[in-house]
Protein backbone atom coordinates (compact mmCIF):
# COMPACT_ATOMS: atom_id res chain seq x y z
CA UNK A 1 0.00 0.00 0.00
CA UNK A 2 1.29 3.45 -0.90
CA UNK A 3 0.33 6.96 0.16
CA UNK A 4 -0.32 9.70 -2.39
CA UNK A 5 -0.24 13.31 -1.24
CA UNK A 6 -2.31 15.66 -3.40
CA UNK A 7 -3.53 19.27 -3.09
CA UNK A 8 -6.85 17.73 -2.00
CA UNK A 9 -5.50 15.49 0.75
CA UNK A 10 -3.28 12.49 1.44
CA UNK A 11 -4.59 9.00 0.71
CA UNK A 12 -3.51 5.37 1.04
CA UNK A 13 -4.32 3.80 -2.31
CA UNK A 14 -4.11 0.27 -3.71
CA UNK A 15 -4.98 -1.56 -6.87
CA UNK A 16 -7.49 -4.41 -6.74
CA UNK A 17 -7.16 -7.05 -5.60
CA UNK A 18 -4.68 -5.63 -3.12
CA UNK A 19 -1.43 -7.57 -3.00
CA UNK A 20 1.43 -6.43 -0.73
CA UNK A 21 3.88 -8.06 -3.16
CA UNK A 22 2.63 -5.95 -6.08
CA UNK A 23 5.14 -3.21 -6.83
CA UNK A 24 2.76 -1.35 -9.16
CA UNK A 25 1.16 1.79 -7.70
CA UNK A 26 -2.50 2.75 -7.95
CA UNK A 27 -1.56 6.04 -9.62
CA UNK A 28 1.03 7.49 -11.96
CA UNK A 29 2.49 10.89 -12.90
CA UNK A 30 -0.52 11.67 -15.11
CA UNK A 31 -2.89 11.46 -12.12
CA UNK A 32 -0.57 13.72 -10.10
CA UNK A 33 -0.25 16.22 -12.96
CA UNK A 34 -4.01 16.45 -13.41
CA UNK A 35 -4.66 16.96 -9.70
CA UNK A 36 -2.00 19.68 -9.48
CA UNK A 37 -3.56 21.42 -12.47
CA UNK A 38 -7.08 21.31 -11.01
CA UNK A 39 -5.79 23.02 -7.88
CA UNK A 40 -3.23 25.48 -9.22
CA UNK A 41 -3.44 25.67 -13.00
CA UNK A 42 -0.90 24.71 -15.64
CA UNK A 43 0.75 26.92 -18.21
CA UNK A 44 -1.83 29.06 -19.99
CA UNK A 45 -4.70 27.38 -18.13
CA UNK A 46 -5.72 28.46 -14.65
CA UNK A 47 -7.09 26.25 -11.84
CA UNK A 48 -10.59 24.84 -12.09
CA UNK A 49 -13.19 26.12 -9.63
CA UNK A 50 -14.38 22.68 -8.58
CA UNK A 51 -16.46 23.99 -5.69
CA UNK A 52 -18.70 26.01 -8.01
CA UNK A 53 -18.30 23.86 -11.12
CA UNK A 54 -21.42 21.72 -10.93
CA UNK A 55 -21.40 18.10 -12.07
CA UNK A 56 -17.91 16.52 -12.29
CA UNK A 57 -17.44 13.34 -14.31
CA UNK A 58 -14.25 11.26 -14.15
CA UNK A 59 -13.91 9.02 -17.21
CA UNK A 60 -11.43 6.14 -17.22
CA UNK A 61 -10.03 6.58 -13.69
CA UNK A 62 -7.47 3.77 -13.39
CA UNK A 63 -7.81 2.64 -9.76
CA UNK A 64 -10.04 5.31 -8.26
CA UNK A 65 -7.22 7.75 -7.52
CA UNK A 66 -8.90 10.78 -9.08
CA UNK A 67 -12.33 9.87 -7.71
CA UNK A 68 -10.96 9.43 -4.19
CA UNK A 69 -8.96 12.67 -4.23
CA UNK A 70 -11.96 14.65 -5.53
CA UNK A 71 -14.62 12.90 -3.45
CA UNK A 72 -15.55 16.08 -1.56
CA UNK A 73 -16.82 17.51 -4.87
CA UNK A 74 -19.22 14.56 -5.37
CA UNK A 75 -17.86 13.32 -8.72
CA UNK A 76 -19.30 10.61 -10.95
CA UNK A 77 -16.87 7.92 -12.04
CA UNK A 78 -17.41 6.07 -15.34
CA UNK A 79 -15.27 2.96 -15.78
CA UNK A 80 -15.18 -0.17 -17.93
CA UNK A 81 -13.31 -2.13 -15.28
CA UNK A 82 -15.00 -3.93 -12.41
CA UNK A 83 -11.57 -4.13 -10.75
CA UNK A 84 -11.26 -0.35 -10.95
CA UNK A 85 -14.70 -0.05 -9.39
CA UNK A 86 -13.73 -2.42 -6.57
CA UNK A 87 -10.45 -0.55 -6.04
CA UNK A 88 -12.33 2.76 -5.91
CA UNK A 89 -14.75 1.45 -3.31
CA UNK A 90 -11.86 0.10 -1.20
CA UNK A 91 -9.84 3.32 -1.49
CA UNK A 92 -12.86 5.45 -0.60
CA UNK A 93 -13.63 3.26 2.40
CA UNK A 94 -10.01 3.46 3.54
CA UNK A 95 -10.25 7.26 3.34
CA UNK A 96 -13.42 7.19 5.44
CA UNK A 97 -15.55 8.41 2.55
CA UNK A 98 -17.60 5.51 1.18
CA UNK A 99 -20.05 5.76 -1.69
CA UNK A 100 -23.53 7.21 -1.59
CA UNK A 101 -25.59 9.70 -3.55
CA UNK A 102 -24.23 12.37 -1.22
CA UNK A 103 -20.60 11.59 -2.09
CA UNK A 104 -19.55 9.61 -5.17
CA UNK A 105 -21.54 7.96 -7.97
CA UNK A 106 -20.03 4.92 -9.66
CA UNK A 107 -21.20 4.15 -13.21
CA UNK A 108 -20.01 1.68 -15.85
CA UNK A 109 -19.42 2.23 -19.54
CA UNK A 110 -22.74 0.49 -20.15
CA UNK A 111 -24.67 3.05 -18.08
CA UNK A 112 -26.07 6.34 -19.31
CA UNK A 113 -23.77 9.28 -18.43
CA UNK A 114 -25.00 12.12 -16.17
CA UNK A 115 -27.57 14.29 -17.92
CA UNK A 116 -25.34 17.40 -17.71
CA UNK A 117 -21.55 17.37 -17.34
CA UNK A 118 -19.84 20.60 -16.24
CA UNK A 119 -16.32 19.24 -15.70
CA UNK A 120 -15.10 16.22 -17.67
CA UNK A 121 -11.82 14.63 -16.57
CA UNK A 122 -10.50 11.90 -18.88
CA UNK A 123 -7.74 9.41 -18.14
CA UNK A 124 -6.72 8.35 -21.63
CA UNK A 125 -7.20 4.57 -21.93
CA UNK A 126 -4.89 2.15 -23.70
CA UNK A 127 -7.66 1.45 -26.23
CA UNK A 128 -8.26 4.26 -28.72
CA UNK A 129 -11.56 2.58 -29.64
CA UNK A 130 -12.78 2.74 -26.04
CA UNK A 131 -11.85 6.43 -25.87
CA UNK A 132 -13.76 7.08 -29.10
CA UNK A 133 -16.86 5.24 -27.88
CA UNK A 134 -16.90 6.99 -24.52
CA UNK A 135 -16.36 10.46 -25.98
CA UNK A 136 -19.30 9.84 -28.30
CA UNK A 137 -21.38 8.77 -25.30
CA UNK A 138 -20.60 11.85 -23.22
CA UNK A 139 -20.65 14.37 -26.09
CA UNK A 140 -24.42 15.07 -25.88
CA UNK A 141 -24.05 15.80 -22.17
CA UNK A 142 -21.34 18.47 -22.29
CA UNK A 143 -22.03 22.12 -23.13
CA UNK A 144 -20.15 25.23 -24.23
CA UNK A 145 -19.04 25.95 -20.67
CA UNK A 146 -17.86 22.44 -19.82
CA UNK A 147 -14.26 22.21 -18.70
CA UNK A 148 -12.61 19.21 -20.39
CA UNK A 149 -9.17 18.06 -19.24
CA UNK A 150 -7.55 14.80 -20.27
CA UNK A 151 -4.45 13.20 -18.79
CA UNK A 152 -2.06 10.45 -19.76
CA UNK A 153 1.55 9.48 -19.99
CA UNK A 154 3.34 10.83 -23.05
CA UNK A 155 3.48 7.34 -24.58
CA UNK A 156 -0.33 7.10 -24.29
CA UNK A 157 -1.16 10.36 -26.06
CA UNK A 158 -0.77 10.34 -29.83
CA UNK A 159 -1.92 12.52 -32.70
CA UNK A 160 -4.85 10.12 -33.16
CA UNK A 161 -5.84 10.71 -29.52
CA UNK A 162 -5.99 14.46 -30.01
CA UNK A 163 -7.89 14.06 -33.27
CA UNK A 164 -10.63 12.14 -31.45
CA UNK A 165 -11.07 14.89 -28.88
CA UNK A 166 -11.10 17.45 -31.68
CA UNK A 167 -13.57 15.53 -33.86
CA UNK A 168 -16.02 14.59 -31.14
CA UNK A 169 -15.85 17.42 -28.60
CA UNK A 170 -14.00 20.45 -29.97
CA UNK A 171 -10.65 22.25 -30.44
CA UNK A 172 -7.88 20.53 -28.53
CA UNK A 173 -4.41 21.47 -27.24
CA UNK A 174 -1.85 19.74 -25.05
CA UNK A 175 0.28 20.91 -22.17
CA UNK A 176 4.02 20.66 -21.83
CA UNK A 177 5.19 17.31 -20.52
CA UNK A 178 6.02 16.85 -16.83
CA UNK A 179 7.55 13.61 -15.53
CA UNK A 180 6.64 11.99 -18.88
CA UNK A 181 2.96 12.96 -18.40
CA UNK A 182 0.86 15.35 -20.41
CA UNK A 183 -2.54 17.06 -20.14
CA UNK A 184 -5.13 17.57 -22.88
CA UNK A 185 -7.29 20.71 -22.96
CA UNK A 186 -10.45 20.60 -25.05
CA UNK A 187 -13.03 23.34 -25.65
CA UNK A 188 -16.48 21.93 -26.45
CA UNK A 189 -19.02 24.16 -28.12
CA UNK A 190 -16.42 26.31 -29.85
CA UNK A 191 -17.89 27.76 -33.06
CA UNK A 192 -15.18 26.05 -35.07
CA UNK A 193 -16.07 22.58 -33.81
CA UNK A 194 -18.33 20.27 -35.80
CA UNK A 195 -20.03 18.27 -33.05
CA UNK A 196 -21.22 14.77 -34.07
CA UNK A 197 -24.95 14.33 -34.54
CA UNK A 198 -24.90 10.52 -34.83
CA UNK A 199 -23.74 7.78 -32.42
CA UNK A 200 -20.26 6.34 -32.77
CA UNK A 201 -19.50 3.25 -34.89
CA UNK A 202 -19.64 0.71 -32.07
CA UNK A 203 -20.28 -2.18 -31.72
CA UNK A 204 -18.61 -3.80 -34.74
CA UNK A 205 -19.68 -7.18 -36.12
CA UNK A 206 -17.87 -9.76 -38.26
CA UNK A 207 -18.21 -13.44 -39.19
CA UNK A 208 -15.46 -15.94 -38.38
CA UNK A 209 -14.01 -17.45 -41.55
CA UNK A 210 -13.70 -21.14 -42.32
CA UNK A 211 -10.21 -21.32 -40.78
CA UNK A 212 -11.61 -20.39 -37.38
CA UNK A 213 -11.85 -23.94 -36.05
CA UNK A 214 -14.93 -24.53 -33.90
CA UNK A 215 -15.76 -20.83 -34.25
CA UNK A 216 -16.09 -20.94 -38.05
CA UNK A 217 -19.25 -19.22 -39.25
CA UNK A 218 -20.03 -17.56 -35.93
CA UNK A 219 -21.18 -13.94 -35.91
CA UNK A 220 -19.01 -12.00 -33.44
CA UNK A 221 -20.07 -8.72 -31.83
CA UNK A 222 -17.39 -6.42 -30.39
CA UNK A 223 -18.11 -3.39 -28.25
CA UNK A 224 -15.38 -0.77 -28.11
CA UNK A 225 -12.24 -1.67 -26.18
CA UNK A 226 -12.29 -5.40 -26.90
CA UNK A 227 -9.03 -6.74 -28.30
CA UNK A 228 -8.94 -7.16 -32.09
CA UNK A 229 -12.31 -5.61 -32.86
CA UNK A 230 -12.79 -6.41 -36.55
CA UNK A 231 -11.33 -9.91 -36.90
CA UNK A 232 -10.40 -13.01 -34.92
CA UNK A 233 -7.02 -12.54 -33.23
CA UNK A 234 -4.44 -15.21 -33.96
CA UNK A 235 -4.27 -16.55 -30.40
CA UNK A 236 -8.03 -17.11 -30.19
CA UNK A 237 -8.03 -18.59 -33.70
CA UNK A 238 -5.43 -21.15 -32.62
CA UNK A 239 -7.36 -21.86 -29.41
CA UNK A 240 -10.59 -22.52 -31.34
CA UNK A 241 -8.79 -25.17 -33.37
CA UNK A 242 -7.80 -26.99 -30.19
CA UNK A 243 -10.46 -26.70 -27.47
CA UNK A 244 -12.76 -29.59 -26.57
CA UNK A 245 -16.32 -28.89 -27.76
CA UNK A 246 -17.95 -32.27 -27.15
CA UNK A 247 -18.37 -31.51 -23.46
CA UNK A 248 -21.29 -33.86 -22.75
CA UNK A 249 -23.38 -31.22 -21.00
CA UNK A 250 -20.55 -29.92 -18.83
CA UNK A 251 -20.49 -26.65 -16.92
CA UNK A 252 -17.98 -24.61 -18.91
CA UNK A 253 -16.45 -21.24 -18.07
CA UNK A 254 -15.14 -18.86 -20.72
CA UNK A 255 -12.73 -17.04 -18.41
CA UNK A 256 -11.66 -13.57 -19.53
CA UNK A 257 -14.28 -14.05 -22.22
CA UNK A 258 -13.69 -10.91 -24.30
CA UNK A 259 -16.25 -11.06 -27.10
CA UNK A 260 -17.36 -14.54 -26.00
CA UNK A 261 -16.52 -16.39 -29.20
CA UNK A 262 -14.87 -19.31 -27.35
CA UNK A 263 -17.79 -19.99 -25.01
CA UNK A 264 -20.27 -19.47 -27.84
CA UNK A 265 -18.43 -22.03 -29.98
CA UNK A 266 -18.86 -24.59 -27.18
CA UNK A 267 -22.55 -23.67 -26.77
CA UNK A 268 -23.21 -24.18 -30.48
CA UNK A 269 -21.33 -27.50 -30.58
CA UNK A 270 -22.94 -28.87 -27.41
CA UNK A 271 -26.50 -27.60 -26.80
CA UNK A 272 -26.51 -29.31 -23.40
CA UNK A 273 -23.44 -27.50 -22.11
CA UNK A 274 -23.92 -24.91 -19.37
CA UNK A 275 -21.82 -21.88 -20.31
CA UNK A 276 -20.58 -19.16 -17.96
CA UNK A 277 -18.99 -16.05 -19.46
CA UNK A 278 -16.90 -13.92 -17.12
CA UNK A 279 -14.64 -10.90 -17.58
CA UNK A 280 -13.59 -7.89 -15.53
CA UNK A 281 -14.69 -5.59 -18.39
CA UNK A 282 -18.30 -4.44 -18.69
CA UNK A 283 -17.74 -3.91 -22.43
CA UNK A 284 -16.46 -7.47 -22.79
CA UNK A 285 -19.40 -9.10 -21.04
CA UNK A 286 -21.82 -7.01 -23.11
CA UNK A 287 -19.97 -8.23 -26.22
CA UNK A 288 -20.11 -11.85 -25.06
CA UNK A 289 -23.84 -11.61 -24.43
CA UNK A 290 -24.42 -10.09 -27.88
CA UNK A 291 -22.24 -12.75 -29.58
CA UNK A 292 -24.04 -15.55 -27.75
CA UNK A 293 -27.49 -14.22 -28.61
CA UNK A 294 -26.49 -13.75 -32.26
CA UNK A 295 -25.55 -17.44 -32.65
CA UNK A 296 -27.45 -19.57 -30.16
CA UNK A 297 -31.11 -20.36 -30.92
CA UNK A 298 -33.74 -19.00 -28.57
CA UNK A 299 -34.95 -21.59 -26.10
CA UNK A 300 -31.53 -23.14 -25.52
CA UNK A 301 -30.29 -23.33 -21.95
CA UNK A 302 -29.57 -19.77 -20.77
CA UNK A 303 -25.94 -18.85 -20.25
CA UNK A 304 -24.58 -16.83 -17.32
CA UNK A 305 -22.81 -13.51 -17.88
CA UNK A 306 -20.73 -12.29 -14.94
CA UNK A 307 -18.60 -9.17 -14.50
CA UNK A 308 -15.94 -9.44 -11.84
CA UNK A 309 -12.56 -10.74 -10.74
CA UNK A 310 -12.09 -13.93 -12.75
CA UNK A 311 -14.21 -16.75 -11.31
CA UNK A 312 -14.01 -15.55 -7.70
CA UNK A 313 -17.81 -15.29 -7.62
CA UNK A 314 -18.35 -19.01 -8.38
CA UNK A 315 -18.62 -21.70 -5.69
CA UNK A 316 -15.70 -24.09 -5.17
CA UNK A 317 -15.97 -27.36 -7.08
CA UNK A 318 -18.79 -26.15 -9.33
CA UNK A 319 -17.14 -26.23 -12.79
CA UNK A 320 -16.07 -29.01 -15.18
CA UNK A 321 -14.04 -27.07 -17.73
CA UNK A 322 -12.36 -23.64 -17.80
CA UNK A 323 -11.20 -22.14 -21.10
CA UNK A 324 -8.87 -19.16 -20.75
CA UNK A 325 -6.93 -16.77 -22.97
CA UNK A 326 -5.35 -14.69 -20.19
CA UNK A 327 -4.16 -11.10 -20.60
CA UNK A 328 -0.58 -10.19 -19.81
CA UNK A 329 -1.06 -6.42 -19.54
CA UNK A 330 -2.58 -4.25 -16.83
CA UNK A 331 -3.08 -0.91 -18.58
CA UNK A 332 0.46 -0.17 -19.87
CA UNK A 333 2.27 -2.53 -17.49
CA UNK A 334 3.31 -6.03 -18.60
CA UNK A 335 2.54 -8.55 -15.85
CA UNK A 336 1.60 -12.19 -15.37
CA UNK A 337 -0.19 -11.44 -12.08
CA UNK A 338 -3.67 -11.51 -13.64
CA UNK A 339 -3.07 -14.82 -15.41
CA UNK A 340 -1.66 -16.50 -12.29
CA UNK A 341 -4.65 -15.30 -10.28
CA UNK A 342 -6.96 -16.74 -12.96
CA UNK A 343 -5.18 -20.11 -12.76
CA UNK A 344 -5.43 -20.28 -8.95
CA UNK A 345 -9.10 -19.30 -9.04
CA UNK A 346 -9.76 -21.93 -11.73
CA UNK A 347 -8.25 -24.70 -9.63
CA UNK A 348 -10.51 -23.71 -6.76
CA UNK A 349 -13.76 -23.76 -8.75
CA UNK A 350 -12.99 -26.92 -10.75
CA UNK A 351 -14.39 -30.26 -9.65
CA UNK A 352 -11.94 -33.17 -9.20
CA UNK A 353 -11.16 -34.30 -12.73
CA UNK A 354 -12.06 -30.89 -14.11
CA UNK A 355 -9.76 -29.29 -16.65
CA UNK A 356 -8.21 -25.88 -17.31
CA UNK A 357 -7.26 -25.14 -20.92
CA UNK A 358 -5.04 -22.11 -21.56
CA UNK A 359 -3.76 -20.49 -24.74
CA UNK A 360 -0.78 -18.17 -24.42
CA UNK A 361 2.33 -16.85 -26.07
CA UNK A 362 4.94 -19.55 -25.71
CA UNK A 363 7.43 -17.21 -24.03
CA UNK A 364 5.13 -16.66 -21.02
CA UNK A 365 6.18 -20.05 -19.62
CA UNK A 366 2.81 -20.78 -18.00
CA UNK A 367 3.45 -24.53 -17.99
CA UNK A 368 5.73 -24.17 -14.97
CA UNK A 369 3.07 -22.28 -13.01
CA UNK A 370 0.40 -24.83 -13.91
CA UNK A 371 2.61 -27.75 -12.83
CA UNK A 372 3.28 -26.04 -9.53
CA UNK A 373 -0.43 -25.32 -8.99
CA UNK A 374 -2.08 -28.46 -10.40
CA UNK A 375 0.78 -30.93 -10.17
CA UNK A 376 0.51 -31.50 -13.91
CA UNK A 377 0.48 -29.69 -17.27
CA UNK A 378 0.58 -31.01 -20.81
CA UNK A 379 0.79 -29.41 -24.22
CA UNK A 380 -2.47 -29.93 -26.10
CA UNK A 381 -1.37 -28.00 -29.20
CA UNK A 382 1.56 -25.84 -30.20
CA UNK A 383 2.98 -23.67 -32.96
CA UNK A 384 6.03 -21.38 -33.05
CA UNK A 385 4.28 -18.46 -31.28
CA UNK A 386 1.42 -19.99 -29.25
CA UNK A 387 0.86 -23.00 -27.06
CA UNK A 388 -2.34 -24.55 -25.67
CA UNK A 389 -1.86 -26.06 -22.22
CA UNK A 390 -4.12 -28.49 -20.34
CA UNK A 391 -4.09 -29.01 -16.58
CA UNK A 392 -6.31 -31.42 -14.63
CA UNK A 393 -7.46 -30.98 -11.05
CA UNK A 394 -6.64 -34.20 -9.26
CA UNK A 395 -8.62 -35.70 -6.41
CA UNK A 396 -7.43 -34.23 -3.12
CA UNK A 397 -5.75 -36.81 -0.91
CA UNK A 398 -6.31 -36.68 2.82
CA UNK A 399 -3.11 -37.04 4.79
CA UNK A 400 -3.17 -39.76 7.48
CA UNK A 401 -3.39 -38.53 11.05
Amino acid sequence: MNRLTTPFGSYELTRFPADPRDRLQAWDAADEYLLRHLDGGTGERGPVDLAGAGQITVLGDRWGTLTTALASYRPTQITDSSLTRAATEANLDRAGIGTSKATVSLLTTQDAPPERIDVLLVRVPKSLALLEDQLYRVAPHVHAGTVVVGAGMVKEIHTSTLRLFEKILGPTKTSLAEKKARLIFCTPGNPGAARPTTPGPWPLTYTVDEDGGSGAGLKVVNHAGIFCADRLDIGTRFFLQSIPTNTDGARVVDLGCGNGVVGTAVAVADPDAEIVFTDESYQAVASARATYEANVPAGRRTAEFLVGDGVSMLPPGSVDLVLCNPPFHSHQATTDATALRMFAQSRKVLRPGGELWVVANRHMGYHTHLRRLFGNSEVAASEPKFVVLRAIKREERTRPM
